[in-house]
């Protein structure tokens, strides 16, 4: 730790202090042996926006569980198992041809691990967190989503209790495709909102 020119110490990045409380755990034998192993492979691999773009594509070949997508969404989550921490409370916010629904918290960065994956690093910037609730249409038109001007855009704000996803329009020329080819257009960044799934150009 040094000193700031103000004589306040200056603290050590966030990644660096954890690394180092591990380490000092670890020595005291205090960390159960494969724990931190398994939670990597939650964080890199169990939470993965590929789950959420499994939700989206059944629910646009499977009414019945749209309606309880959007209905209760934690409940048609938990049928992939998509469950656990910060996997509680799940909304999903419908887009349709008038309304285009974005996400944010305006807070921290909470959101639907589970189904999203972890938040990318524009979405804890402080930047995106007061800008979207304040300019919505030109934060989107910034990262690449430029909107019809009479598409009415609703901004939602995740917090502990109620997480977020936005079920998007789905494209149009899909309607033979399979819920696997239909997975591969959503992203994570579809699932926040701040994105529409895209049909490549050579798909006929």
């Amino acid at each position: 730790m040094s000193a700031t020119a103000t004589g306040i110490p200056e603290q050590a990045p966030a990644s660096d202090r954890a690394w180092a409380l591990f380490k000092a755990l670890d020595q005291k034998n205090l960390i159960p042996q494969g724990y931190a192993e398994s939670w990597k492979k939650v964080f890199e691999i169990d939470f993965d926006p590929k789950n959420g773009a499994r939700v989206v594509a059944r629910a646009w070949t499977d009414p019945a569980y749209r309606d309880l997508l959007l209905r209760d969404g934690t409940a048609a989550c938990a049928q992939f198992g998509y469950t656990g921490p910060q996997g509680e409370y799940i909304v999903a916010l419908e887009d349709t041809p008038a309304i285009k629904n974005v996400i944010v918290c305006s807070l921290c960065s909470c959101t639907n691990w589970p189904v999203l994956g972890l938040p990318p690093e524009w979405y804890k910037s402080f930047e995106y967190r007061a800008r979207v609730v304040r300019e919505p249409r030109k934060v989107l038109e910034e990262m690449g989503t430029t909107l019809p001007a009479d598409t009415e855009i609703r901004v939602y704000d995740t917090t502990a209790e109620t997480r977020y996803m936005v079920l998007p329009v789905r494209p149009d020329g899909t309607e033979d495709w399979t819920e696997e080819q239909l997975a591969e257009i959503v992203t994570k960044d579809c699932l926040i909102g701040v994105a529409v799934p895209q049909v490549p150009a050579t798909t006929n």
